[in-house]
């Protein structure tokens, strides 16, 4: 009995413990599943069916190995990886890394915009209602808040995601034909599979993360002797992302590749659902649009503020006041401005800013992994903590592969007909 209760009270003191260092391995992951993603992964349903599900399974093995390095280098050095670049390689190749992150920041940004634009539309409501509005909140929720509300705020945001599985559901899949595809996916090697590809893993696994995860895990002041519940964390944050990313696909692969259904963007595959899944289907999935879309134009621009700021040695922190991080507030203000701005144009271009986006992601990424695998390796900086053997083999391999995808989509416009 007294074995019993003593068993009952390390669970739940495990348990609390976890529950208080929940938070930047989640909040990452489904940040991940934002406008754009959404809009690629809609795409990629709807364009190959269930041939590029397999992608999500080397991605999920990337996100997870990736996280664990940043969120191990983020506790050990107590500096986020901008700063460690910034001191490690140099003020002038810091400068032009974080130019391309920058814009591809507000480009990100701006595909946010234009998810809550597009879903808001769904049901009726004008963009230059629904924009303004939620740009206010998102920046009302940053500046005037605290770490501990706004993170709370996104764990909801991240729980109310899995609404795509009930919409893929509705959709009623062939789940034989969906396993058989993920073994033997069969899609042509051309220019437009290939930045599908690409603009995926972007999405998946995109640089942005890096940053956010490893100055998030500093602002909540995590330690060492609790890692293994922060790999916790990371893990149910990839897994929640996979997830939804797949029922994503699955939604449009068993609805709107059948059909022929071509759509540029996840607004189009909420409307495309209406008449083949229902009218709750069609509200469902743009429901989950408007939500990740919030979720994310709250914590792109600050990733992005994140990064510069710490690159340039400014203050930064949501739970610093005005007047002790104002770089980094003004700079979370203008983005948000530029991009809601940006959305406002009439005709303003938003299909090739949503995929672009998620490819110059793709591109960008094997620069930012390489500079996290140098600094991850150094034990002057890291000390015991360095990489084991195998971090280091799928962390170098990813950047091979992602370095020889970004060549292929350069090359193959040579020798397509």
């Amino acid at each position: 009995m007294v074995t019993t209760k003593l068993g009952r009270r390390h669970f739940f003191r495990k348990l609390g413990i976890f529950l208080m260092i929940l938070g930047p391995g989640i909040i990452t992951g489904s940040v991940d599943n934002d406008a754009g993603g959404i809009t690629t992964y809609s795409v990629a349903g709807a364009m190959y069916g269930y041939g590029l599900i397999w992608t999500l399974i080397p991605s999920f093995i990337l996100l997870v190995v990736i996280q664990e390095m940043n969120a191990r280098m983020g506790i050990v050095t107590g500096k986020g990886l901008a700063d460690l670049i910034r001191e490690n390689a140099g003020i002038r190749i810091t400068f032009f890394i974080f130019v391309g992150l920058f814009f591809s920041g507000i480009g990100n940004t701006t595909t946010e915009f234009a998810g809550v634009a597009g879903s808001m539309e769904v049901f009726g409501v004008t963009k230059y209602i629904s924009v303004p509005v939620v740009a206010v909140i998102v920046w009302f929720l940053v500046v005037k808040g605290t770490y501990k509300i706004a993170e709370r705020i996104f764990l909801i945001f991240s729980v109310s995601l899995l609404t795509y599985v009930v919409s893929a559901i509705m959709g009623k899949p062939d789940w034989k034909e969906i396993g058989s595809a993920v073994i033997r996916p069969g899609i042509p090697v051309n220019t437009k599979s290939m930045t599908m590809v690409i603009a995926l893993v972007g999405t998946t696994v995109a640089p942005w993360m890096q940053f956010y995860m490893q100055s998030t895990v500093i602002e909540k002041g995590l330690k060492m002797k609790h890692f293994n519940y922060t790999m916790a964390d990371i893990i149910v944050g990839c897994i929640v992302t996979v997830i939804v990313a797949f029922f994503i696909m699955v939604a449009c692969g068993s609805t709107l590749f059948p059909e022929g259904i071509v759509i540029n963007e996840a607004k189009d595959a909420a409307l495309a659902l209406r008449p083949l899944a229902g009218n709750l289907a069609s509200q469902v999935f743009a429901f989950g649009l408007f939500i990740a879309s919030i979720f994310s134009a709250t914590i792109l621009p600050l990733a992005t503020a994140y990064f510069v700021c710490e690159a340039f040695g400014f203050e930064a922190g949501i739970d610093k006041k005005w007047d002790e991080a104002k770089e980094f507030y003004i700079l979370y203000t203008g983005i948000i401005i530029i991009s809601a701005l940006i959305i406002l144009i009439p005709n303003a271009p938003l299909i090739p800013i949503s995929i672009w986006s998620q490819v110059i992601n793709g591109i960008l990424l094997p620069v930012v992994l390489v500079s996290m695998m140098i600094l991850i390796n150094r034990k002057k900086i890291m000390g015991n903590y360095t990489n084991k053997a195998l971090s280091n083999i799928i962390g170098w391999g990813a950047v091979i592969i992602l370095v020889l995808m970004s060549l292929t989509l350069i090359i193959l416009p040579f020798f397509d007909k």
